[in-house]
């Protein structure tokens, strides 16, 4: 079945870039991301204009709301690279006038000295990527810089950027409900627009989780532990006026992630780079893109192949509609009940949501259906009753 042609339009367009290098690979990590002693950026630089002239060609005509450089570290990129970028950027499409345009930084040194040339290139938001207000716990999550560090870079972001983010991660090893008040009560004590605050999650294939596997972990907080600091997070967070607008991320009003705010509203985004994954409507079908992993197959691939793409397979117009309620729900501002309907043919069954609702994890104003805090706090298990036999 055909997709619904313009459907992409209730979300946006996006573009992501993958840089996927970093100075050293943390321990928690699952991402697409590499250690390497020499990059040649000047390759590289051709490699993302190349891809960027191909996706445009398939995407001609359409208006560009969000870029994001994502990694890896992104702050890695000599601001010549990303200026190159952003430049072949706009002579391929036309951007939003309000686009938002935002790199991934660490709080290093050498990272923060190139904030300048970011904001010259055209950057307009950055987010930091401070994972935690105690030294200790910064060691032992492999963290190359220190609290000293993550507050003069969000100083100096701030000075750079109008908008700026920085991430958190809570329910660490031998980490207390009160200790985490304390350090998120610093954090807010910052006045930031924007936190994205992640609980700890053990990942097959990195170093904690092979840790973990062989009992070499401890420390980790008790279940009830971690979903009391989940509770108190969104309570201190909405007391300090920025509400949750999604399960893991917080923002004043008017702030919120735009680029994430189009994957949560099921809009079209195209990936760039090693690794990155897009969903883009063509020909009026919504197609899964996918991209080499290893950094070196991906370049190899677009130098010698015009693609650095794996794939593209079209997404049925049942697995759009799981998708899109999948994501939806994540967000305060919930799902839009008609365009579901529309995607899966069928309504989500009104006994499902009367069941939630009675428990306090939906609410379903007819037009809308959305989660509670309650029910965001259990996604898995919610989705896993509305999507059961559809």
């Amino acid at each position: 079945m055909r997709a619904l042609t313009e459907d992409w339009q209730n979300g946006g367009f996006g573009l992501y870039l993958h840089w996927p290098f970093c100075q050293s690979k943390c321990p928690y990590c699952d991402f697409n991301s590499h250690v390497s002693e020499s990059i040649d950026q000047t390759r590289w630089k051709a490699a993302y204009l190349s891809e960027i002239e191909r996706v445009g060609a398939l995407t001609e005509g359409r208006a560009l709301n969000t870029i994001y450089f994502g990694g890896g570290t992104p702050s890695l990129m000599e601001p010549d690279l990303v200026a190159a970028i952003l430049q072949k950027v706009r002579e391929t499409w036309a951007l939003a006038n309000d686009a938002e345009i935002t790199l991934e930084a660490n709080p290093g040194s050498v990272e923060v000295d190139r904030f300048r040339g970011y904001r010259d290139a055209g950057v307009n938001r950055v987010s930091l990527g401070v994972q935690a207000l105690d030294d200790a716990a910064l060691r032992k999550l492999g963290r190359l810089h220190s609290v000293a560090e993550a507050t003069a870079a969000l100083g100096v972001a701030r000075e750079v950027f109008d908008r700026v983010s920085f991430d958190l991660i809570y329910a660490r090893q031998d980490q207390t409900l009160e200790a985490w008040r304390n350090e998120l009560t610093t954090a807010l004590s910052f006045q930031p627009d924007h936190l994205s605050l992640y609980q700890l999650t053990v990942e097959d294939g990195t170093a904690f989780g092979d840790r973990f596997a062989r009992g070499r972990l401890p420390g980790l907080p008790a279940e009830d532990t971690a979903a009391d600091m989940y509770h108190l997070t969104q309570a201190l967070c909405a007391d300090a006026g920025l509400p949750a607008y999604e399960v893991s991320n917080h923002a004043a009003p008017g702030n919120e992630s735009r680029h994430n705010m189009i994957y949560w509203r099921y809009g079209d985004y195209a990936g760039i780079g090693p690794g990155a994954h897009g969903r883009l409507t063509l020909g009026g079908e919504k197609r899964a893109t996918e991209t080499h992993l290893m950094p070196q197959s991906w370049l190899n691939a677009v130098e010698q192949n015009g693609s650095g793409e794996t794939g593209g397979a079209i997404v049925p117009q049942s697995e759009q509609a799981a998708e899109y309620l999948m994501m939806g729900l994540r967000v305060a501002e919930g799902v839009d009940t008609a365009r579901y309907a529309a995607m899966a043919g069928a309504p989500v069954d009104p006994g499902k949501i009367a069941e939630l609702a009675d428990l306090g994890l939906v609410e379903n104003s007819g037009q809308t259906l959305r989660a509670t805090n309650n029910g965001r706090a259990i996604l898995n298990g919610v989705l896993r009753t509305l999507m059961a036999d559809a």
